[in-house]
């Protein structure tokens, strides 16, 4: 085995192992939504802003014949003129706010606003209802804190604009007074707006964010997902082509050895090289274990494919029991059904699994089956079962809060992203999911394991029969010309 290709393998086996433990990168961060509003934006909105202001002051005095104090609101827009241009000229295009920096921005828009309608009318202004603009904004773009910052000063300007306004006034000396009780009917739907819009738009925003934020998890996820796979396919090309070398290593290594058998030191040797050409020959078998990236992998049965979703939790004490058609695949032609392998069934197959087996007392049942036009899978457990007030809501993303306790679960924080990965998962390959919990009244007390059914939460996964299986006939049609691979 010459030295080139020792180093390949060496490098493809340390190529492999890093991948096998990447870190789950945390797509869902608590500062994943800072940064988001540039300062352009709000800039270009800040200069409608001013061209709004000053055609309605233009408007009210030229046209309606207003007496307003011109120099003061000449001056608050003034002022936003000049934060404008400031802010062009000193940062750069690109810039994007951090959460600070954009509460300050729009505490400043909020303030200049509501000084411009003290001074003309307060609550009698018609304009009045912008106040709510820059709470609406940092609903949708800024944290909690934040947004009920920025509300409660809202708030508060609101207030003081119900007692503290300059009236509006024509240049006769008519005096445009709001009777009483309109005053403070604009007042408390000026303050229910800003709880309400406010709570509104946070809330559309925050379950977009995180569908949005899932879908990348998710996507991550199923990236991870091929590109083991294809590692997989280019491990089992190296294992093909080293079979000779080392297969030739551990003949010609037995001979010597048993030539050597009189001399302890050689024939020591001979066996220890014997011995390590076999170690490579198993390393190689259980890199390659997920098959190579041909077209006869990309079919297999369907047992396969949830044996192969099953392995990494053979191991956490709980005893896993796969059934088909309602029996153990023990028997003759037992598994017969061929599907597409594809990497989301896997995967999604896997966080299944690893949530019964999370919860599970002591068992996890698999059952798969099929009739003419379905092919059903059911993944259940004999632990508590899902919560009753959220089973309506299991495979959306994070239903519950990050620190919030199940007393029936407790010190458990998934049943968010982890179904909901292996809901879209799934579902991209036409599956349909249900989820239910087992019936509590059935005693399986004396029932074998191997026989009894789920106590506990269970998921049922199906597919129509039509886009998943694959026939005899194209399983075992011609792989098509062999592929080289170059090292």
């Amino acid at each position: 085995m010459n030295k080139a290709r020792i180093e390949s393998f060496v490098a493809l086996r340390t190529v492999l192992s890093k991948a096998m433990n990447e870190p789950n990168e945390n797509v869902i961060s608590q500062e994943a939504r800072s940064s988001w509003v540039r300062l352009r934006t709000l800039v270009m909105l800040r200069w409608m802003t001013i061209a709004g202001q000053s055609a309605a002051l233009w408007v009210a005095i030229k046209w309606l014949g207003m007496d307003i104090r011109v120099d003061l609101c000449a001056t608050l827009i003034g002022f936003a003129v000049a934060f404008n241009i400031v802010a062009t000229v000193v940062f750069p295009e690109n810039r994007r706010l951090s959460a600070k920096a954009a509460l300050l921005t729009l505490l400043f828009d909020l303030v200049q606003l509501a000084l411009l309608l003290g001074l003309t009318g307060g609550l009698a202004n018609p304009f009045a209802v912008l106040m709510l603009t820059p709470v609406v904004m940092a609903a949708t773009a800024l944290n909690l804190r934040a947004t009920l910052i920025l509300g409660l000063i809202a708030t508060g300007l609101i207030t003081l604009l119900l007692e503290y306004a300059m009236p509006l006034k024509t240049v006769e000396g008519e005096f445009l007074l709001m009777p009483v009780l309109l005053t403070y009917g604009t007042w408390v739907a000026l303050i229910s707006s800003v709880a309400f819009l406010a709570i509104y738009a946070r809330k559309i925003m925050v379950e977009v964010f995180s569908m949005s934020q899932a879908l990348a998890a998710t996507q991550n996820a199923l990236g991870r997902e091929q590109r083991l796979t294809a590692l997989g396919g280019v491990v089992a090309a190296a294992a093909h082509e080293l079979g000779t070398p080392l297969a030739t290593i551990m003949m010609v290594s037995s001979e010597l050895a048993d030539e050597l058998e009189n001399q302890t030191d050689l024939h020591d040797d001979a066996l220890l090289i014997r011995d390590q050409a076999i170690r490579c020959r198993d390393i190689l078998h259980e890199m390659g274990r997920s098959g190579k990236d041909d077209m006869l992998m990309q079919i297999a049965p369907i047992s396969a494919l949830v044996q192969e979703a099953t392995e990494p939790h053979l191991d956490r004490g709980k005893r896993i029991i796969p059934r088909i058609n309602g029996r153990i695949n023990d028997g003759p032609g037992a598994d017969h059904m061929l599907v597409a392998r594809q990497s989301e069934i896997i995967h999604g197959l896997r966080n299944l699994i690893q949530n019964a087996v999370d919860f599970a007392a002591t068992t996890v049942w698999i059952d798969i089956s099929w009739d003419k036009a379905h092919l059903r899978v059911h993944v259940g457990d004999d632990g508590p079962g899902y919560p009753a007030h959220v089973i309506g809501r299991i495979g959306d993303p994070f239903m519950r809060k990050r620190g919030s306790i199940d007393q029936e679960r407790p010190g458990y924080e998934g049943m968010g992203l982890g179904l909901f990965i292996a809901k879209t998962l799934l579902e991209r390959t036409g599956a349909q999911l249900t989820f239910a919990n087992g019936s509590e009244w059935e005693d399986e007390s004396d029932t074998p394991p191997e026989e009894a059914r789920p106590t506990g939460a269970i998921v049922e996964v199906v597919w129509d029969r039509s886009t998943l299986e694959v026939t005899l006939a194209q399983a075992r049609a011609p792989l098509g010309e062999n592929l080289h691979f170059d090292y």
